[in-house]
């Protein structure tokens, strides 16, 4: 997306309203409800928007270029660090680009595959609630903002008991995963998704039917499905534009075709419908992880190839073979065979793909992220002209962005 520098004077334009006198304003990039560093440049009739840009680029870290001076094992940390509300998708979406380049895509073991489900779908859930609690925020509710962070928090937990960390977690690794679950983590949340769809009513009692929550977001921020495919929205942004896509019906991965569960679809394309969808899926990623506790089948959690996996930790211990190949991935990392791959998931926020280019080193010769948060803000302009100053909050809001992804 191309960052636009606006003259911030006041000039003669032709209007929504005809001719008059606009006024170009600086929405952020401090203001809170800009989700981020974002600034927004606004053209106003009044309280109108006559144009509304994106721009872009306050943090600018540079991730995708640190990566190629990284082995393929030392890029894992900072896929964290771009959605840092979805660190597990990230992960995941990474580490499946690595095991396609390195042919392992049906080496892994069942077990892995499933825990690697219900873990992204907890991740679903997490993000949606961050989503859900700032969005009714920004439009003055906060109850709701409060009740979502309970729930999280939890899911935060359940993170902490798998790896140790809560927000920037690193955890998949090549080939599987890099220890067996804690023996209480599934009982627990077992009776966390029990206790969860009750949860949601709760979100839902405040707002779906709250009159002044659907006067701010019924027929706000439309964006028909033709636009919607044009810009290259994806995820619930998508979906909520009439258009059915989501990557784990398409083109499934880690076994999601053995799961029982609906792509939750409106056709309004407003913001009321952005939520809808989103709410929706916190019931269907409900399901999801119930399926996968009451399928989890009993095996190993790496694939046996001692080339690019891993070894097991615990035989680390009392084997010194075991010891040096850990040593050896670790400190000269893995080499894939040369060529390219492309490699994409269902992120919470949309299409989240990977594409790597390998020369034979240790070192991704190439790394680039196509990042939903980035493509789906582009929808922002069309969605914010000719509406009221306000509901570019809503706008906003709706997308789900992180500007971590944005300005990666």
């Amino acid at each position: 997306m191309e960052s636009t520098r606006f003259n911030l004077e006041s000039e003669q334009v032709e209007s929504i309203a005809g001719k008059s006198e606009t006024m170009v304003l600086s929405m952020g990039p401090q203001h809170p409800s800009t989700h981020g560093v974002l600034r927004v440049v606004l053209e106003l009739d009044g309280e109108t928007v006559v144009k509304a840009r994106p721009d872009i680029g306050y943090l600018h870290t540079g991730m995708e270029k640190l990566a190629e001076s990284k082995t393929y094992a030392q890029v894992l940390p900072i896929t964290d660090r771009t959605d840092y509300l979805a660190p597990m998708s990230n992960n995941l979406g990474y580490i499946m680009a690595v095991e396609k380049l390195c042919g392992l895509q049906n080496e892994i073991p069942p077990r892995a595959q499933f825990l690697r489900v219900l873990i992204v779908e907890l991740n679903r859930i997490a993000s949606h609630l961050v989503w859900l609690g700032t969005h009714a925020l920004d439009l003055g509710a906060m109850t709701v903002f409060l009740y979502c962070f309970r729930e999280r928090e939890q899911i935060l937990n359940f993170f902490e008991m798998v790896c140790g960390g809560r927000l920037t977690t690193s955890y998949f690794r090549v080939g599987g995963l890099p220890n067996e679950v804690p023996k209480d983590f599934i009982p627990r949340v077992q009776k966390f998704i029990q206790e969860f769809p009750d949860r949601v009513n709760e979100y839902e009692g405040l707002l779906t039917k709250n009159p002044i929550w659907k006067g701010r977001t019924k027929g706000v921020a439309q964006i028909s499905a033709e636009d919607a495919i044009g810009i290259g929205l994806s995820g619930p942004s998508l979906r909520a534009s009439g258009v059915d896509y989501d990557i784990r019906k398409r083109e499934p991965y880690c076994g999601y075709e053995k799961f029982d569960f609906q792509v939750p679809v409106r056709t309004e394309g407003d913001v009321y419908a952005r939520y809808l969808c989103r709410v929706q899926e916190l019931r269907e990623s409900t399901r999801i992880v119930q399926q996968a506790i009451d399928g989890m089948p009993e095996g190993p959690i790496r694939a046996d190839c001692p080339k690019y996996v891993l070894p097991d930790r615990n035989k680390m211990k009392t084997e010194m073979e075991t010891l040096i190949h850990h040593y050896k991935i670790i400190t000269e990392g893995i080499h894939p065979p040369v060529g390219e791959v492309y490699f994409a998931i269902e992120n919470p926020k949309g299409e989240l793909g990977y594409y790597l280019v390998s020369d034979g080193g240790p070192k991704p010769f190439r790394f680039h992220i196509r990042g939903p948060s980035f493509v789906n803000l582009q929808a922002l302009a069309k969605m914010c002209e000719g509406r009221l100053v306000a509901d570019v909050v809503a706008a906003i809001g709706s997308i789900d962005i992180v500007l971590g992804e944005v300005d990666r």
